[in-house]
């Protein structure tokens, strides 16, 4: 697999020599480091933003020839067979592990959310616990862990603005006094609904929270959220870092390419990484935005990532694949890649894994 060689904006003084990937499998070769990491921004802090992040797109949108296919032979669902397998989907909701201010450990709610405990703090990842979201049919398996079990919640990381991503009735539930640290054009939504602590990025910037680093990446991926608000809001992963030096990598929504060896570069020895590995077919139309499992473990070794958990796959049906399929692909592809089997976290939706 070759990544891809499209070079985009970036923040900062970085390298811009894009790098190519071996056969899939194995780790991208070794280049040149990324400069130290930015100074922290503000918490907080106000900034005036672009009005579009178009030039940050890693591959055009899809254009009038490409809706009129899909329009054609594109599928949204599994059929019938593909959607049999739902009463087999891995549930197995349980208690939230305990942990001290030294301990990384994750909860899987389901589809890209997670509960993460790092250097003390709960911090959830684009939460979703709406049993159904706009223009898609209701979960497949409930959330995994019910929002009166959770403990307080220190801070709030979002990807990006997609409906599946940023859930406005979970959002309601939270105090507005909660820190959100949110993509950089996207704090206005949240100011509207009187959130007010909300930190916006941009790409390789980051800010601290109670000893925590909050690290905002990119991603082969795009924003929308009406019918005129095409990328005025950027997209991107998380990279979070405690005053131990364990660090954690959210991909968010993404599609496979160059990026994922710049930020290992960047964001060394990353402990842990959640990988997305559904919503991938019809491959022509969503590789570009969505990673398959194949995909997501060569990101892994891209990254430099010692563990992966998958994430975005049997919670909602965005696509046409069986729902079972990511699962059963992603572990004969750590197999075939030759990764120790106990590093590939494949969680239940409710399950965690921990790392002291």
């Amino acid at each position: 697999m070759t990544q891809q060689t499209q070079q985009t904006h970036e923040s900062g003084p970085v390298t811009t020599t894009a790098v190519a990937a071996g056969e899939p499998g194995t780790p991208a070769p070794l280049a040149p480091p990324f400069p130290p990491l930015a100074e922290p921004r503000p918490l907080g802090e106000r900034r005036v933003w672009p009005r579009t992040f178009h030039d940050r797109l890693t591959a055009p949108l899809p254009g009038l020839k490409a809706l009129a296919r899909f329009a054609r032979e594109g599928a949204v669902r599994p059929g019938p067979e593909g959607l049999a397998d739902i009463p087999r989907l891995p549930y197995a909701p349980a208690p939230l592990p305990r942990v001290d201010t030294r301990t990384l450990a994750v909860t899987w709610a389901g589809h890209a959310s997670w509960i993460v405990r790092i250097g003390g703090l709960t911090v959830l990842t684009d939460p979703v616990w709406s049993r159904r979201i706009l223009g898609t049919p209701a979960r497949i398996t409930p959330v995994g862990v019910p929002w009166e079990s959770l403990p307080r919640v220190d801070a709030v990381v979002i990807s990006h603005n997609h409906y599946d991503h940023l859930d406005a009735p979970t959002l309601r539930r939270l105090p507005r006094d909660t820190p959100v640290f949110a993509p950089a054009g996207l704090g206005r939504w949240f100011r509207r609904r009187r959130f007010t602590r909300v930190t916006e990025l941009d790409w390789w910037e980051g800010a601290e929270l109670s000893g925590v680093r909050f690290d905002f990446v990119p991603a082969h991926h795009w924003s929308k959220r009406t019918l005129t608000d095409t990328c005025h809001s950027l997209w991107g992963g998380w990279v979070l870092t405690d005053s131990d030096g364990q660090r954690l990598y959210f991909a968010g929504d993404t599609g496979y390419g160059h990026w994922f060896s710049r930020i290992g570069r960047r964001y060394p020895g990353i402990d842990l990484a959640l990988m997305p590995i559904g919503a991938y077919d019809p491959r022509w139309w969503l590789s570009d935005v969505h990673c398959d499992p194949e995909d997501a473990v060569q990101a892994t070794l891209d990254l430099g990532a010692r563990r992966m958990a998958p994430m975005h796959w049997a919670t909602f049906t965005l696509s046409a694949e069986p729902v079972l399929e990511p699962l059963t692909r992603v572990r004969t592809a750590w197999e075939k890649a030759g990764l120790e089997r106990e590093d590939l976290w494949d969680l239940p939706v409710g399950g965690s894994g921990v790392l002291d």
